[in-house]
């Protein structure tokens, strides 16, 4: 490893850390490069690669060493070795990947070819490499990361989330201060918390670090690879970036079902022998491999635990079907109302007082015999189908069209899609709710109801979230809200369950959650009738 100082076009002074071999198999001495550029610190990379290093997201760095890679961990300014304020993708580090990338490709050891890798903040740097444009750029290979900061993260349906200006950042500040090996201590001063606070709004302090506006503009070679169980953050992302990206272009779709499972297989080499590679191996080193005859998309069912693939996503032959919310008890699980989802029946509104005096860790309760034996149902609503009589597959964007009125001028809704597993007859003796996973989530507050049309589709309503509009208490209002993106097969004999809250709990979403800001107070009611036919629409596959 060899330590380097590159300066940008400001003049300041970006570290970074070259992993080379000693020479291509030719001997010429010249071979490509992939940049992965974070805020992480390249000096970190001594650790282990293991899931509780969460921010070691840098894949296999001797494996690509071995196959004739440079490869270059490059400290994004304000972080590590760089100098500069840290701007959390701002203008200036937009233009710091551009100069790095020219520079790379300037050196006497490359053959003027670099590529983008990397996870997770590795993955947005990627989307900001492709839309600057510079020549030396051959290929992305985008894992796992979002492009839109407001949507994905800090202000998902609007609503303020605890993760990317608190865990995150306050993860980040530690991680510079106390790197590996103890030398060049870094305490960060930007106040990413105070930042995001102030701007609660989609203004243009999130316009100009909004990839996901500009992905048209990249038209290099992508491979966007996402992860089903990052819902709560990435997933979307790497959706949009091969939906809009010009260039050529897959989408690959896996199953790890959380962050911790996604690092781990990003970190091994399993996933870049038998993808990653060959995908660089074909842009630049200029090989015959096999991603040409990969399929444009393919996809991880969960459930079915198989890969499917398509031409496009969402797949073809999808139809879009609906499960009507219901006041009909489903007999299947102790929640507040223990609504059913198929069709309307039974009373005609649910309504909901919070905060509510059984919540303990957000909106959830304990259950019967108390901690650690958390209920997240007993507490929120539910709708349930009955059992199913065959196995239901979904591929594609999720919706909720939910009619309600509030007592309040704001409220919010989080929405949470799981399968329901049968419940034992001991737990049913012992009041346990049948167990579950959860498949997805969606988000919404009301006041940032407002939906840009241009940028809509039918099943994926596009939050403008520049002018939130308060609610009329008492007024009927429909809401149209996106629900993550899945594929997932529910079994035969499972149910389907949608849980409806306004809030969330760390016991239940870790790193996921939300603020539950001191005004929530009020009582929401949501309305489930042939004049109101809130509904659950679903992307089956067949």
């Amino acid at each position: 490893m060899k330590e380097v100082v590159i300066t940008v076009r400001d003049g300041t002074r970006i570290g970074a850390a070259i992993y080379a071999p000693e020479s291509t198999p030719t001997g010429s001495g010249r071979f490509p490069a992939l940049l992965a550029a974070s805020p992480y610190r390249y000096d970190n990379n001594a650790l282990p690669a293991g899931p509780q290093f969460l921010w070691r997201e840098t894949g296999p760095i001797e494996f690509y060493v071995k196959q004739g890679y440079a490869y270059v961990h490059m400290d994004v300014r304000g972080s590590g070795k760089s100098g500069g304020e840290f701007e959390f993708l701002g203008p200036n580090e937009q233009n710091d990947l551009y100069d790095v990338i020219q520079w790379i490709a300037a050196q006497p050891w490359s053959n003027g070819k670099v590529g983008g890798l990397g996870q997770s903040y590795f993955c947005m740097s990627q989307w900001w490499m492709g839309i600057m444009k510079p020549p030396a750029l051959a290929c992305l290979g985008a894992y796992d990361g979002l492009n839109d900061p407001y949507r994905a993260s800090c202000y998902q349906g609007g609503i303020p989330g605890q993760f990317l200006p608190g865990y995150w950042w306050n993860q980040n500040r530690i991680i510079n201060r106390f790197p590996a090996n103890g030398a060049e201590s870094r305490w960060q001063e930007t106040d990413l918390d105070a930042l995001v606070t102030a701007h609660p709004t989609y203004d243009d302090f999130w316009k100009s670090r909004n990839a996901a506006e500009r992905l048209s503009e990249i038209t290099v070679p992508l491979y966007s690879i996402g992860i089903w169980g990052k819902t709560d953050l990435h997933t979307r992302g790497n959706i949009k970036g091969f939906q809009q990206a010009k260039g050529p272009k897959k989408l690959q779709m896996r199953g790890p079902p959380n962050a911790w499972a996604a690092n781990a297989e990003f970190n091994g080499a399993e996933l870049h022998e038998k993808v990653l590679l060959p995908f660089y191996d074909r842009f630049l080193k200029n090989k015959e491999t096999d991603w040409d005859r990969r399929a444009p998309v393919e996809y991880f069912v969960r459930g079915a635990n198989v890969f499917r693939t398509s031409e496009t996503w969402p797949p073809s032959g999808v139809h879009y079907r609906s499960w009507f919310l219901s006041g009909e008890k489903s007999g299947s699980v102790t929640s507040l109302n223990d609504g059913s989802l198929g069709k309307p029946g039974g009373a005609e509104s649910t309504a909901y007082t919070y905060p509510n005096p059984g919540w303990v860790s957000g909106v959830v309760g304990f259950g019967p015999s108390g901690p650690p034996n958390w209920d997240p149902a007993r507490r929120v609503l539910t709708f349930t189908t009955p059992p199913l009589e065959k196995d239901l597959e979904i591929a594609g964007p999720i919706k909720l069209v939910l009619y309600a009125s509030s007592t309040a001028r704001d409220t919010d809704f989080v929405i949470k899609l799981s399968e329901q597993f049968p419940q034992s007859s001991e737990d049913r003796t012992k009041g346990i709710n049948p167990g579950f996973q959860v498949v997805t989530k969606g988000w919404l507050r009301a006041s940032h109801r407002a939906v840009d049309e241009a940028r809509s589709t039918d099943m994926e309503p596009y939050r403008s979230h520049d002018k939130p509009e308060p609610l009329k208490p008492g007024e009927v209002y429909k809401f149209d809200i996106s629900i993550e993106p899945n594929a997932f097969q529910f079994k035969k004999g499972n149910r389907i369950r949608l849980e409806i809250a306004n809030g969330d709990s760390p016991i239940t979403d870790m790193l996921w959650t939300h603020y539950y800001q001191p005004n929530k107070i009020g009582q929401d009611t949501l309305y489930h009738s042939t004049k109101y036919p809130s509904a659950l629409i679903l992307p089956v596959h067949e």
